[in-house]
């Protein structure tokens, strides 16, 4: 993918930013390359706050526009909006924060997008699923299950008090270990399996139960292709990989950033652009 022409910034560039613990290139160069495309005066730079705090009172005193939010502020940054938009107060969970003339509104596009994309996908409603993490895109995971049609979902995660608080929110099951079981649909909405991590050559499942899923959802997307989906795509097994994750949430973000939205065609081409060096 070709990247569009550079145009110059000026006074009336307008500025939105990631705020990130582990920033990639991924988001950067999606909202970029849309912003060229589209020929809008938008810029968009990616941060690894020191301050959290700090960091989105600057948002509202520069200002900035919006900032997407990731892993692991997307529960941090609830105390420090002004304003929790229906997708965020629904899961307790913000991955976007829109600057309103100075009064912070926060949502989620996470659950919008997996949403999307399990409604798509060919997973059997009544299948067993197992969701490995109990943060905020587990959050956003397990109530677009939910909200798909998936009944038999089992959140697997070591901390119990937030793992049961999620699974009893939506009249799930909790377990920090699976034991003996063997969902259908694994889901992993952990770092596991993160690029440059400490547990990039990692499974957030044991190898046998990865072995006698049938369906996979990986909400990891730097790379791509973790040994989750690996493992998976070997089998010939159907996946829902974290590019197409991050791609759905990030379009979300560019139409309230810019009230604009982009084509599906204009998504996947930025999508694409932004994974040929998203390093």
């Amino acid at each position: 993918m070709t990247a569009p022409h550079a145009r110059t910034l000026d006074r009336d560039t307008v500025l939105c930013v990631s705020l990130a613990a582990r920033p990639s290139n991924i988001g950067t160069r999606f909202h970029n390359y849309l912003y060229i495309e589209l020929g809008l005066n938008y810029v968009y730079k990616a941060f690894a706050p020191a301050d959290l705090a700090a960091a989105v009172q600057g948002i509202r005193g520069l200002p900035i526009r919006g900032a997407a939010v990731s892993m692991p502020y997307k529960e941090s940054v609830i105390d420090l909006v002004d304003v929790m938009e229906a997708s965020a107060a629904a899961i307790d969970s913000v991955n976007t924060i829109v600057n309103d003339d100075g009064v912070l509104r926060a949502y989620n596009t996470d659950y919008q997008a997996v949403a999307d994309l399990l409604a798509r996908a060919s997973f059997d409603r009544g299948a067993s699923v197992a969701v490995a993490g109990s943060g905020g895109m587990a959050k956003a995971v397990v109530a677009a299950l939910r909200d798909t049609g998936f009944t038999d979902v089992t959140v697997v995660a070591r901390n119990v008090e937030t793992g049961r608080a999620l699974a009893d929110r939506y009249g799930f099951a909790h377990v920090t270990d699976l034991g003996d079981a063997r969902p259908a649909v694994l889901v992993n909405a952990t770092p596991v399996g993160m690029d440059g991590g400490p547990a990039e050559h990692d499974l957030p499942f044991a190898q046998d139960v990865v072995d006698r899923a049938t369906g996979c959802l990986d909400v990891v997307a730097m790379p791509p292709t973790t040994p989750l989906v690996e493992s998976m795509r070997t089998r010939g097994v159907e996946v829902i990989s974290g590019d197409a994750v991050i791609a759905g949430q990030a379009a979300a973000q560019f139409a309230l950033y810019t009230g604009v939205t982009p084509t599906p065609e204009q998504v996947r081409e930025a999508s694409e652009y932004s994974r040929a060096r998203a390093v």
